[in-house]
């Protein structure tokens, strides 16, 4: 990837200043080992009317990928292959900021010690990035750098200039012009926007990057009419620290009107404590609880049951007359039986709760005649191929009047802070379905097996992507049950 500056000299400041702003000089060419690769700096012109100089980034696309190791686990099909073919050597990115950050310290502070007045003159500055992903495209690009004072040239890149029927890449070529802003300016505008333009960091977003942020963003980022979306893109969307950092650019600007400190505003705001969200696991368990109750179950499959925790919940209810947990890996049983702990518990207590091992795409026939089977986050463990064996057995084998099914509604991923875009919530999922997916699946396995199948949210219900669980409620008519009945019964 590929940054030029140019500014124009005078007779009174010669354009090789920028050699001193930069603390790079415009004589050598110039290499600087960082985290992912080797900056070079250099210039390809220097003289009293005209300098340039060009940050030259060379991403060791192999670092990236061994430094990246197992982000891609659960994403999409063909996350393998994207480590590997991706835009990230080419196109401006957080990489590339972070390299001028490193290359550019200096500058970027706004400190110069063999010449101090250099940092605060404003100069005729161009800055050329030939390839520079725009998330929200050429317009989004004006909306950013606009009002910063530059004047934006923002020319698609075409995807193939030998098939223009094919249309415009999501890259522009982007050229930025001003005369009115010192280079450390320009340099701070840079670090920030590009990573929101790309709309992607290729490092983990801590809390410390909020710091990073309004330190980069002092001076103009609190007054930018496009504050909130940079703030947010910036900390790839984590709810909490963009939070914050829109709380702290609002002090800032109060802090600024009012003419006083930010510590003194501050402190005028009395510290409140935020209860605690219940965890979606809780939410989860007591909304298969109260579903069991509403439809009167008192003999519970538990498929699936991993670690018990669903267990140790019906067995605190004593409405829940017997209680089976399934799940074919031994280990997860003999942690489910130390968090019953079964060997102490009572005899009565015990004849409640049965843990066997079995894999639920296999039909059994000791797993017939129960009030209600449960499937929580079970489903999309298993390779869709095997979707079919596991249908059949539980709705079609084994055939409780109630079946309860809940999984992630992948839509809501977008809402966990801490979710990169694109993963799965576990490594393990083979597939995380939206809400229509879900329906579809669910109302075509009630069809086929005689049930009728309705659907409820688990956890808040976000207007735009839904709740971070679906259920499906699966119920056997009184019809279909005794028709089964009797066909049992003439079959004996």
């Amino acid at each position: 990837m590929f940054l030029t500056i140019t500014t124009i000299g005078t007779p009174e400041h010669p354009a090789t200043d920028l050699g001193f702003l930069l603390h790079k000089h415009p004589g050598r060419a110039q290499a600087f080992s960082t985290s992912y690769g080797t900056a070079h700096v250099l210039y390809p012109e220097a003289d009293d009317l005209r300098c340039t100089a060009a940050l030259l980034l060379e991403v060791d696309t192999v670092a990236l990928v061994r430094r990246g190791k197992a982000k891609g686990r659960g994403g999409a099909p063909d996350a393998t292959l994207a480590q590997y073919v991706n835009d990230r050597p080419y196109a401006a990115s957080s990489l590339l900021a972070v390299a001028l950050s490193a290359v550019f310290s200096s500058a970027l502070h706004g400190v110069c010690r063999a010449r101090p007045e250099l940092p605060d003159r404003p100069s005729p500055l161009r800055i050329e990035i030939p390839a520079l992903p725009a998330r929200g495209g050429p317009a989004l690009v004006q909306r950013l750098f606009a009002p910063l004072g530059w004047t934006v040239s923002a020319e698609p890149v075409p995807l193939d200039p030998e098939f223009p029927e094919w249309g415009d890449s999501r890259y522009v070529r982007l050229v930025l012009e001003s005369e009115a802003i010192t280079l450390a300016q320009a340099l701070r505008h840079l670090y920030v926007l590009l990573p929101v333009l790309d709309d992607a960091k290729h490092y983990w977003v801590a809390p410390d990057e909020v710091d990073k942020l309004l330190r980069a963003g002092e001076g103009w980022l609190p007054a930018h009419p496009e504050q909130k979306l940079i703030t947010s893109r910036y900390l790839s969307r984590r709810w909490s620290l963009t939070r914050e950092a829109m709380e702290r650019l609002e002090l800032l600007r109060l802090a600024e009107a009012d003419d006083s400190g930010v510590e003194e505003l501050d402190n005028a705001v009395e510290a409140e404590t935020e209860e605690k969200p219940t965890p979606l696991a809780v939410r989860r368990r007591d909304a298969i609880v109260a579903a069991l109750h509403e439809h009167g179950a008192a003999r519970v499959l538990d498929l699936g049951c991993g670690q018990g925790q669903l267990v140790q919940a019906l067995l605190r209810d004593a409405r829940f007359t017997e209680i089976v947990g399934v799940d074919v890996s031994v280990r997860a049983l003999t942690i489910a039986a130390r968090r019953l702990k079964l060997d102490r518990m009572g005899e009565r207590q015990a004849a409640r709760v049965t843990l066997r091992q079995g894999s639920l795409v296999y039909t059994d026939k000791q797993l017939k005649g129960y009030d209600a089977a449960v499937l929580s986050e079970v489903i999309e463990h298993l390779d869709l191929p095997r979707l079919p064996a596991l249908e059949y057995a539980v709705f079609g084998a084994a055939r409780p009047r109630t079946v309860l099914v809940t999984t992630p509604n992948v839509e809501y991923n977008v809402r966990w802070e801490t979710l990169p875009a694109g993963h799965a919530r576990h490594g393990d999922h083979r597939f995380e379905w939206t809400r229509e997916q879900f329906a579809q699946w669910a109302h075509a396995v009630a069809e086929r097996h005689g049930y009728e199948v309705g659907f409820r949210p688990v956890g808040p219900d976000d207007p735009e992507v839904g709740p971070p669980t679906q259920m499906a409620v699966f119920t056997l008519g009184t019809t279909n049950d005794s028709s089964d009945s009797e066909k049992e019964a003439k079959a004996a």
